[in-house]
């Protein structure tokens, strides 16, 4: 899908341009290819500032991995957990016969391939909400559960230990404060190029995570912030180019990224709408875009967020 959207935008704009044109436009089409598979990998000098790897396929469902143990004589949780590389607790979580701690010989045990619980899930819920629940991460309860979009009704949350009286029954929504960021990147909505998150490379195989949005836009368009902040960077990035980073309430963060003159510094406080920048074109090319992240401090560092989810005015389309 994501090389489809871009293929289909570039034979759309090609198509009306001439010779001169298209060799600007092809350019511009390839840096926007590596900046998406080369995204995951690079970013700013921060630990944990692409907390998404890169190309990746799934693997099954961790729930459809469970194997089974049949204790055997003198064995003990510990011993068995021991063996499969997992906490005991990970053990009496998913066995409520064992929840006290002890074991008895040809009892038999499930086993899941890492630590983790497994919890039920009210229909309709998404993985943002989930994760909110559990204090997890979207994309990582996403792809250990099978990288489907739709929540199942059971699925795994790695790295939260059972303890008794933890609850592996419904998760529910947790309601989140209201975002700071009601603005728009751009002086008028715009369509969306490439969109936010894992998208199939079928010459692959694999999915491919995109960490932002790129906006169709015109050169020397004005980026504008989204939200009330802090410039935290303003210069030349190795992976964005011309990239100005603010740092608003709630641990949010924004990204703009292919901007020709920057209009910021480093340390400025700016308000919702301010000018950050203008969007850089390719050469010969009166087209452009805007490429636009949302990130969350987590302690894995900015985590990519999907914008809509987080900017109101922000509609995919």
């Amino acid at each position: 899908m994501f090389y489809d959207l871009l293929q289909h935008w570039a034979t759309r704009r090609l198509s009306a341009v001439s010779t001169t044109e298209r060799l600007g436009q092809f350019k511009g089409l390839v840096w926007l290819l590596s900046l998406a598979i080369t995204l995951p990998l690079g970013g700013l000098a921060t630990p944990g500032a692409i907390a998404q790897t890169g190309p990746t396929a799934c693997s099954q469902p961790a729930l459809s991995r469970l194997t089974r143990h049949r204790v055997a004589q003198g064995e003990t949780l510990a011993a068995i957990a021991q063996r499969y590389s997992l906490l005991p607790a990970t053990i009496m979580g998913l066995n409520p016969a064992v929840q006290g701690g002890a074991v008895s010989p040809g009892q038999e045990l499930i086993i899941p391939p890492f630590n983790g619980i497994r919890v039920s899930v009210a229909p309709g819920q998404t993985w943002r909400q989930v994760a909110q629940t559990y204090n997890s991460r979207p994309d990582v309860l996403f792809e250990v559960n099978g990288c489907v979009s739709t929540v199942p009704t059971a699925i795994f949350v790695p790295g939260v230990n059972w303890f008794p009286g933890v609850s592996t029954t419904t998760a529910t929504p947790v309601a989140a404060p209201a975002t700071p960021l009601q603005g728009y990147p751009l002086p008028q909505r715009s369509q969306v190029i490439v969109n936010y998150g894992w998208q199939p490379d079928p010459a692959q195989g694999k999915l491919v995570f995109n960490t932002g949005v790129a906006l169709a836009s015109a050169a020397s368009t004005p980026a504008l912030a989204v939200g009330a902040g802090t410039v935290a960077f303003a210069g030349t990035d190795a992976t964005y180019g011309n990239l100005v980073v603010i740092n608003h309430a709630q641990g949010l963060q924004t990204r703009y990224a292919n901007l020709a003159a920057l209009n910021v510094r480093a340390g400025q406080t700016v308000r919702q709408g301010d000018r950050l920048g203008a969007i850089a074109t390719a050469e010969g090319d009166d087209d452009a875009f805007l490429f636009f992240e949302v990130r969350l401090n987590s302690t894995a560092g900015w985590v990519a967020q999907d914008p809509q989810d987080y900017v109101p005015a922000m509609v995919l389309r």
